[in-house]
């Protein structure tokens, strides 16, 4: 597995994901869900390419174990959370209902964070 491009691709997915949905708040003129699209554009574009250009850039830092879960724990915990935070934010799911989630969610990508600190002094 290239760390580097699936963070880098995953990151491009988001930005397009993120343009779209902004365009679409534009043109409906309900930003309601605003929060949603800057989580989809700071957790997914931004830090995926942060992270795909680093593991590029700095020597040794994409390989072992560290990397290949900092990529999964980031990606599990920001699709769900993202997916849970619209439903929430919509109206579709209760915020009793889906509100336990999250600590759940935020806990895998903090979890990952940590990884990428622990790998980054190791490596960098």
């Amino acid at each position: 597995m290239d760390i580097s491009r699936s963070f880098l691709l995953t990151g491009a997915v988001y930005l397009i994901a993120g343009i779209l949905f902004g365009a679409y708040m534009g043109a409906s003129g309900d930003h309601s869900l605003a929060p949603v699209h800057a989580h989809i554009n700071l957790l997914g574009f931004t830090l995926m390419t942060i992270f795909g250009l680093a593991y590029r850039l700095i020597p040794g830092l994409d390989e072992g174990t560290l990397p290949r879960l900092h990529f999964w724990l980031h990606q599990v915990g920001s699709l769900l959370l993202l997916i849970g935070l619209a439903l929430m934010m919509s109206g579709q799911v209760a915020a009793e209902t889906i509100g336990p989630a999250f600590p759940v969610l935020e806990g895998a990508i903090l979890l990952g964070a940590v990884l990428w600190l622990v790998n980054l002094l190791r490596r960098a």
